[in-house]
């Protein structure tokens, strides 16, 4: 195979592997938020815990809140996912979002070595792209 056939061929991969590393990055960074969220889901139940008739402030959009009163530390309402929602006492919503975080911890961890991985190839082939380049300019090829 000739350097021209060569250097577009890894061209290719070095952007398909770009572009799967950009996607990766965009999924990294929304399962963060995710984790962040349910962190301080998981903050906020534990200081809520036991504290009936205390004030805290609900936000209601905008940037803005209302003062309300707690009334019920035993339950709360917790997302399931698609829309759906349930009832749980306190400790095991607590358990339950400390496991979705857990999950969610793994799920990035993975999708950090594959990220790794991604960029270890792109790391690897870029120079083999260059020499040929440069040999391909140095011939008037390019």
């Amino acid at each position: 195979m000739d350097d021209r056939k060569r250097l577009e061929g890894i061209v290719n991969e070095l952007n398909m592997y770009q572009g799967q590393a950009d996607i990766l990055n965009q999924q990294i960074e929304a399962v963060k938020v995710n984790i962040t969220d349910l962190l301080v889901a998981e903050e906020t139940l534990e200081t809520v815990k036991d504290k009936k008739g205390t004030e805290t402030l609900v936000p209601i959009g905008a940037g803005s809140f209302i003062i309300t009163e707690i009334k019920n530390t035993d339950e709360v309402i917790v997302g399931l996912g698609a829309g759906a929602a349930a009832k749980k006492k306190i400790g095991d919503a607590q358990e339950s979002i400390r496991k979705q975080r857990e999950d969610l911890e793994t799920v990035m961890n993975k999708m950090t070595e594959e990220l790794k991985k991604i960029t270890e190839i792109i790391v690897r082939r870029t120079p083999e792209a260059e020499e040929l380049i440069q040999k391909l300019e140095g011939t008037g090829k390019v």
